[in-house]
């Protein structure tokens, strides 16, 4: 293994004017904190991170910084002295190292350190002259390049890297406050959280289950979905509400026109997320909900079940296709899990012709043959809270054949 660093770059951190240095201090602490157990050394700079890779296995900490929000991206690099020789003998090592076929390379030379006796177009011309000449299978393409070695000549040293490795981008995660993801099961809540910590939104999650009307097993997807998005978090751990939303459901089954049962469920769970995300401090509701995905997401149904409630809603999927909520699903691990066929309490009784543009007046008229205050309050009263980690091993399906037992057992 010739690369003895990486180089950590900021994103948006650096256009945060007098925030900066507060956004700089948590962005240090998140990825200290992502890299614990790792046998690296870490160094902080204004504008960047230099990670000494000492004995450890890149891999795992390129694993590590994959998770970090608020990084630009990272480049593996080889640390040399900066003299003429030694940058060339380096240089050299890397490509021999990296390309084994004809390619066409360019040459990037900054020099940062004034001291150094060659400027950057005179260094660019002695280091690119040297590469051509002992390896032959390298041609000159400054237009279209497959390879572009990159020097920085700085004052502590010169950084060789070839490739820059894109990071998640955003703000540290836990930057703009706490937020309380509606966590389905599906493929778009779980992705809706991931974007959600990208931008800097510490999250909690709640979750309706309907069982013994849904099976556990839909409410065991969701906690391997939370082990996933839980990876990206503050403190790799997180913070699951099970809400005991079966008599409510049931009300509703018994109560409400088909048509109107997803409109009024919505609401219904609207409501109750609002009093927890107030209970637990956050500043926001977050959902998956994507523009005309379904009945319950067309503009008009937005208006008539929102109206709910006044607490800010955070859609990360808003205006997302569906081939690009997939692809992040693919990259950060929750494809898989969500398309389990366990329905949860949202599609395991779908009416077949739900209101696509349900009125408001209606949904409220309907609502009064519910008591359904009383049972929102107590949703939210006997609601369960679990803790998950990346590592966790919880499986609510050998604990019973209800999440209340399971829960229960759990305790025991």
């Amino acid at each position: 293994m010739i690369y003895n660093q990486i180089l950590v770059r900021f994103g948006d951190l650096t256009l945060k004017g007098k925030n900066q240095k507060e956004f700089l201090n948590r962005e240090y602490a998140l990825v200290r904190r992502k890299l614990e157990g790792l046998h690296v050394n870490i160094i902080n700079r204004h504008d960047r991170i230099y990670i000494d890779l000492l004995d450890e296995d890149y891999k795992k900490v390129i694993n590590a910084l994959d998770h970090v929000s608020g990084l630009y991206s990272y480049s593996l690099c080889l640390h040399s002295e900066s003299t003429i020789e030694d940058i060339k003998k380096n240089s050299l090592l890397l490509l021999q190292n990296e390309i084994k076929k004809p390619a066409t390379f360019k040459l990037e030379v900054r020099r940062a350190n004034k001291k150094f006796p060659l400027n950057s177009m005179e260094m660019t011309q002695e280091l690119s002259s040297y590469i051509l000449k002992e390896m032959k299978i390298l041609h000159v393409d400054v237009h279209n390049p497959e390879k572009v070695l990159t020097c920085e000549i700085r004052e502590d040293g010169t950084y060789l890297y070839l490739n820059a490795i894109r990071g998640m981008g955003g703000f540290p995660v836990g930057v703009a406050g706490k937020g309380m993801l509606m966590l389905s099961g599906g493929l778009d809540s779980p992705v809706a959280g991931y974007l959600a910590q990208k931008q800097g939104i510490e999250i909690e999650c709640l979750h309706f289950e309907s069982t013994p009307l849904t099976s556990i097993e839909s409410s065991q997807k969701v906690v391997d979905l939370v082990k996933s998005i839980s990876a990206y978090s503050k403190e790799n751990k997180m913070a699951l509400h099970m809400v005991p939303f079966k008599e409510l459901h049931m009300a509703i089954l018994d109560h409400i026109p088909d048509s109107y049962i997803i409109t009024i469920m919505r609401r219904m769970m609207y409501r109750i997320a609002t009093k927890l995300a107030l209970k637990r401090n956050c500043l926001c509701i977050v959902n998956g909900e994507s523009v005309g995905q379904v009945a319950s997401q067309t503009l008009q149904s937005m208006y008539t079940i929102n109206n709910v409630t006044n607490f800010p809603i955070i859609r990360p999927l808003a205006v997302y296709d569906k081939v690009d909520i997939v692809s992040i699903a693919h990259k950060i691990g929750t494809y898989e899990m969500s398309i389990r066929p366990f329905e949860d309490c949202c599609t395991v009784y779908l009416p077949k012709n739900p209101a696509t543009a349900p009125k408001l007046d209606r949904a409220i008229e309907y609502e009064k043959t519910i008591d359904y205050e009383a049972l929102v309050d107590w949703c939210v009263e006997n609601t369960k809270t679990i803790y998950i980690t990346p590592d966790s091993d919880l499986d609510l399906s050998l604990l019973g054949l209800e999440v209340r037992q399971a829960l229960e057992n759990l305790k025991k």
